[in-house]
């Protein structure tokens, strides 16, 4: 079955919740107007069960099949929060908050979730109940933990989960999937080496910790070029570096490193970490410099449950006419994975265009033109999984 016609119908009216979306990005758990806008909705079709503040402000709103025979429960998830970022798109309807922006989609996962959700509320054409999700801070608050913390899957009985993602340089409506992880684990680690300052013109009356820091930087590439199996995948990144003085001629006392380490298999993610405090207090001791190092692991990798990959590249499939299924690995991370980590289910790329920017870019733009695919799959999943009896 090709998109619904129903989301052919409704395409231009959920391109516009998209839009005012769009103009009103708010941050992490303080998704207010957001919130609002979406619970406002949800009522508008007629859905009665609704629950706000989860997770502060994320809502859970449950629609019920014509039937419930079986007793299933599928949820699908949207998150809905914006990045810090000054838009740059020059849109009619470019954001209307300086510094903030919706910049990697969320505002189309959002406006998509919720022209599923006026679809399956009009029909209601399938045995079972369906469980929507709108989430609050996705882009590194970890609003998928605290739900899933709050009891999301036990409160609400949730069998299975699914959750969709737009993916740039895929054309518009177009899936990719792939079974086990599609997403990795994204840590951050800030080191510290402190050395002992003085003048540049005298190095040898100081513990340069500069020197110290570079060393650091390069071994820390062994991680991925000499430690890690070369069939494994793994990025480590230092993405920032600071001392304590901007001068010209003084060698500095710290330098501070700040940086990420990307994973896909927890027995590699252990093993980078391990490998990290090794190479950074080694290196800085043989520099005669100390290093602290301050390791925090964020998401864990998202990983596609075999079974429930088939069932979404299968829904996709019957939307689209075809779907990617052995799609690569992407290293940016997502907090979908704590949900996949307490109830079976999959995640899927829709594609957002062949062209334009990438997510997290102050250029970028939602592509409308996904809307429609984006919207049958959601509700493909709810009527292929649970069919009417």
């Amino acid at each position: 079955m090709p998109v619904k016609n129903r989301f052919a119908e409704t395409h231009a009216e959920i391109t516009g919740w998209r839009r005012y979306l769009h103009q009103i990005p708010e941050l992490q758990f303080d998704l207010f107007e957001t919130s609002t806008f979406v619970e406002q909705k949800l009522r508008d079709f007629g859905i009665a069960d609704i629950t706000t503040g989860v997770a502060k402000t994320g809502i859970v709103a449950v629609i019920k099949g014509k039937t419930d025979t079986r007793g299933r429960v599928i949820g699908l998830r949207a998150d809905m929060d914006a990045l810090p970022i000054e838009e740059q798109t020059g849109l009619e309807y470019a954001s209307k908050t300086p510094g903030k922006m919706h910049a990697c989609g969320h505002d189309g996962h959002t406006a998509m979730l919720l022209g599923a959700a006026q679809y399956l509320a009009e029909t209601r054409n399938f045995d079972g109940t369906a469980v929507l999700i709108f989430q609050p801070a996705e882009e590194g608050g970890g609003g998928g933990r605290v739900m899933v913390e709050e009891g999301l899957m036990e409160r609400w009985g949730i069998q299975e989960v699914y959750g969709m993602h737009n993916m740039p340089g895929l054309a518009a409506g177009e899936f990719a999937i792939r079974s086990g992880a599609l997403l990795a684990a994204t840590d951050e680690f800030v080191i510290t080496v402190t050395g002992q300052g003085g003048h540049a013109a005298a190095p040898h009356e100081a513990v340069d910790p500069n020197v110290a820091a570079a060393h650091v930087i390069l071994g820390l590439q062994s991680i991925a070029s000499r430690i890690v199996d070369p069939m494994a995948q793994v990025v480590v990144s230092v993405c920032a570096l600071h001392s304590d003085t901007e001068a010209f001629n003084i060698i500095p006392q710290t330098v501070q490193m700040r940086g990420t380490v990307r994973t896909l298999d927890e027995k590699v993610r252990d093993l980078a970490e391990t490998r990290l405090h090794n190479i950074v207090s080694a290196t800085a001791q043989a520099h005669g410099c100390v290093a602290e190092i301050d390791y925090v692991r964020g998401y864990p990798a998202t990983v596609n449950a075999e079974e429930n990959t088939v069932f979404a590249a299968e829904a996709a499939q019957a939307v689209a006419g075809s779907v990617i299924t052995d799609t690569p690995p992407i290293m940016a991370g997502e907090d979908f994975s704590y949900m996949l980590n307490a109830c079976p289910g999959a995640y899927i790329m829709v594609g957002n265009g062949a062209e334009g920017a990438t997510v997290h870019h102050p250029a970028y733009d939602f592509d409308d033109g996904a809307i429609p695919a984006g919207c049958s799959w959601y509700a493909e999943m709810i009527e292929r999984r649970m069919p009417a009896a």
